[in-house]
Formats: C-alpha cells, structure tokens, sequence
C-alpha cells in the first residue's frame, strides 16, 4: 500500500513537472498503459493525437514520463502492448 502512494505521488509530480516545465526528449520516455482515457499522448499503431484513447490503462497508448519513472509504475512498460 506505501509503495503504491509513493509511486501514485511520484506520478502525480512528474506530470506536474512536465506540464509546467518542458523537458528535452532524451530526458523523457514513452511509458504504455498507464494513461487515463483521454489523457494520453499518443498511441501505436492506431491514432497520433493525444487524447484520443478511449479506455483507461490502455496498453498502446502512452504518455511522456521522465526517464526511468515508467519502470516504477504499476502496469507501465516502455513498449507497447496489444
């Protein structure tokens, strides 16, 4: 459960890090299935538009975290699935 919360909170700075703040895109990664619906960047294979994905968690769809966050978040993969 603290690990959970950690990560959760972790998550929740970095987004709100790159939302105000830009970041080179070496220092970010693509991290799959762990987007809300509506709240992605991009998907494979299907649509380029951000926000476009319509359930949460969706496997190909992805959202830009800092580097070596994605590995800490439940569900998240830097490669995308289905």
């Amino acid at each position: 459960m603290k690990t959970t919360v950690l990560v959760a909170s972790a998550l929740a700075m970095a987004l709100s890090a790159v939302a105000t703040a830009p970041m080179a895109a070496e220092e970010t990664e693509q991290c799959y299935g762990v987007a809300k619906a509506g709240m992605n960047d991009c998907k494979a294979g299907a649509h380029d538009c951000a926000g476009m994905t319509t359930e949460d968690k969706d496997p190909a769809s992805f959202v830009l975290l800092p580097k070596g966050l994605c590995e800490r978040v439940n569900g998240g993969s830097t490669t995308p699935r289905g």
